[in-house]
């Protein structure tokens, strides 16, 4: 695969270009190959080449190629596969005097590279030039439309003649073209535009270059822009001659402060359409951005390793820094973010990384979508919490102006927090574990402010919500509630760290239903005796919804006893459909914050907890014995010491 570079002012610039030769036998690829590296047209071809390497400086791109000539022997299938499996770019030949092997390339090599998931740029070249008949004269336009019109995946098409030398340099460049300047991230061909992913980039890009801040680019700042991507100065004579050009095609394209976004825009447009995609993807590898327009892995800091039971917050830092976007971001100042705002918000980014699971549904929303400051600081805290390195990159793209790692902190280990008998984190993980129809979804949706409702829909799938939980004294808390569906219980306990992540679970039943009582105890066994049994124990706590209807007959009694047995709190009663939820989530919260409380001990954890108390008298009693014997026998040697010196 194409090699990164690294430690250079450009990360994502590939270093080596790997370009795979395959097609019918007969079609004239290791002729190809042999002239390009030689200049000289081969007497005798062996079956199949050794990796043939160009020079760096065969090219002005000065980027070394490897070319992998393919057998066409059926026995050696598995290995073409895995040749296309690694390469940067595909060049696929057929014999311009066989017909037939030009159709194979839609019927056999392009479905082929498909079912492989081969995903580079394809270059299809029509070999043997100087062989095809005079009078079946066609152009090459005519014969490719429609298969390029059905394999978008093909870059450029060629024709050639190794014998003649006819265009043999240009097929190698043209592949190498096409894995350093693709064609496809940047442009749609269909509507001839730029497509989504590069104007989202290309905006992030002129808003870095705005240093005023004042939607233009003005001179000044074009220069800095062109020093910084090409290493040259823009003449004054140039800087007017590109301005005029996209205020001849384009008036709102530049203003009296510069050339705004839309002109920016414009040009890059304007460069890819006259064939110069390699300026757009200068700039684009300069501001470190990779073939799929996103930044390269290189700049974004790896997270901070930790332990199971350790996990990720934002720092004050970085929720300043997203206090402050809100408010900018919060055009029409209701304190809230609505979709369009939002998506505003995230327009320098890839992608709103809130439009995805699990995120998209998991925070509090007003009656227009719009996320509250509180909401909004929630998403942020979940994905710190999920996926920390998500939360770095997407802090880049919408302009975090420091050091990207200083905006997450890893927390202390959880077992350490049950030694101090206090948690000092900000964002807490409660596991919610029920049978169905308990009303866990019902819990999760009363978190978010969403109505009641008597229809069920089971869930099938882990489902999060997240929300600020104020505690008093006017401190917040972010509470991220985990809904397990009861068919996941037994796979996420399959991993000895499954409670690791957990800062307390709770235990949902139908208050009414002895069946969901009896499941709901079930589940604490089995959730309390995996913590026990791998040393991630858990505080937990009993939810009794439904509370709006009358309880099973010895619910009272039931609950006592497995509060007496185990050591839980007895169950707090609430009903998501009246809305008496029973400052249950600051419940939750204040149990999470003292750890040491709160967790269950089954019958066979107490039963080891005997035993090693057991063991440990008894290593008591034997240490102290020992001791007295120690004693004893060194005041024995100290009176016999005497004796004999008196006598």
């Amino acid at each position: 695969m194409a090699k990164a570079a690294a430690g250079t002012d450009n990360p994502a610039t590939p270093t080596a270009v790997r370009i795979v030769v395959a097609g019918d036998r007969g079609t004239g690829k290791s002729s190809l190959i042999v002239t390009a590296a030689t200049e000289n047209f081969p007497a005798n071809v062996p079956p199949l080449l050794p990796p043939t390497r160009l020079p760096e400086d065969f090219y002005p791109e000065r980027v070394p190629i490897t070319i992998i000539d393919t057998s066409s022997r059926p026995e050696d299938n598995s290995k073409v596969a895995e040749e296309l499996k690694r390469a940067d770019a595909v060049v696929l030949t057929y014999a311009c005097d066989q017909p037939q092997t030009l159709d194979r390339l839609s019927t056999f090599w392009l479905p082929k590279l498909r079912q492989l998931e081969v995903k580079v740029p394809v270059i299809v070249v029509g070999c043997r030039l100087d062989l095809r008949d005079e009078n079946q004269q066609v152009s090459l336009e005519q014969v490719m439309s429609p298969i390029m019109q059905q394999f978008r995946e093909i870059e450029t098409c060629i024709e050639c003649s190794a014998f003649k030398h006819i265009q043999i340099p240009e097929v190698f460049y043209y592949a190498q073209k096409a894995v350093l300047h693709p064609t496809g991230p940047l442009f749609d061909q269909e509507t001839q535009t730029l497509k989504d992913q590069c104007v989202r980039a290309l905006k992030r890009i002129f808003i870095l270059c705005d240093h005023d801040r004042d939607g233009a680019l003005s001179d000044a700042e074009l220069n800095d822009f062109q020093v910084k991507c090409f290493n040259a100065p823009l003449q004054p004579s140039e800087i007017v001659g590109v301005k005029r050009v996209v205020q001849e095609k384009l008036p709102e394209g530049v203003n009296e402060r510069g050339l705004t976004l839309t002109g920016f825009l414009f040009l890059h447009a304007l460069f890819i359409e006259k064939g110069r995609l390699e300026t757009t993807w200068t700039v684009l590898r300069k501001f470190g951005y990779n073939n799929d327009i996103r930044l390269a892995d290189e700049l974004i800091p790896s997270p901070t390793k930790r332990t199971p039971d350790q996990s990720v917050e934002m720092t004050n830092e970085a929720i300043d820094f997203l206090r402050v976007t809100f408010d900018v971001f919060d055009s029409d100042e209701d304190g809230a973010l609505r979709p369009r705002e939002l998506d505003e918000l995230f327009s320098t980014a890839p992608a709103s990384p809130f439009s995805e699971l699990p995120y998209t549904d998991a925070a509090e929303r007003n009656a227009f979508g719009g996320l509250s400051l509180d909401g909004f600081l929630s998403q942020w805290a979940l994905m710190t919490l999920l996926n920390p390195a998500s939360t770095m990159e997407n802090l880049i793209y919408i302009g975090y102006p420091g050091d990207v790692s200083s905006t997450i902190r890893v927390t202390r280990k959880r077992r350490l927090d049950r030694k101090k008998q206090q948690s000092e984190r900000n964002v807490f993980q409660c596991f919610v574990f029920g049978p169905k129809k308990a009303g866990k979804s019902a819990l999760l949706d009363s978190f978010l402010g969403r109505p009641f409702s008597d229809n069920y829909n089971p869930n099938t799938e882990e489902r999060y919500a997240v929300n600020v939980v104020d505690q008093p004294g006017g401190i917040k808390k972010t509470l991220v509630l985990r809904e397990i569906p009861e068919d996941g219980v037994s796979k996420l306990l399959s991993s000895k760290e499954a409670l690791a992540a957990c800062d307390i679970a709770v235990f949902v039943h139908d208050s009414s239903d002895e069946l969901s009582w009896t499941r709901a105890t079930q589940l604490l066994v089995e959730v309390a005796s995996h913590g026990e049994d791998t040393g991630f124990e858990v505080p937990c706590l009993i939810v009794a919804a439904k509370d709006d209807m009358d309880s099973f007959p010895s619910a009272i009694q039931h609950s006592t006893r497995v509060s007496q047995d185990m050591g839980t709190e007895a169950p707090i009663p609430i009903s998501t459909k009246l809305g008496d939820l029973n400052n249950l989530f600051r419940k939750i919260v204040s149990a999470a914050e003292h750890p040491h409380l709160s967790i269950p001990e089954t019958e066979a954890g107490r039963s080891r907890k005997q035993y090693h108390r057991l063991i440990n008298r008894s290593l008591m009693v034997v240490s102290v014995g020992a001791a007295v014997a120690i004693v004893g026998l060194a005041a024995y040697r100290v009176y016999a010491a005497r004796k004999n010196a008196s006598g």
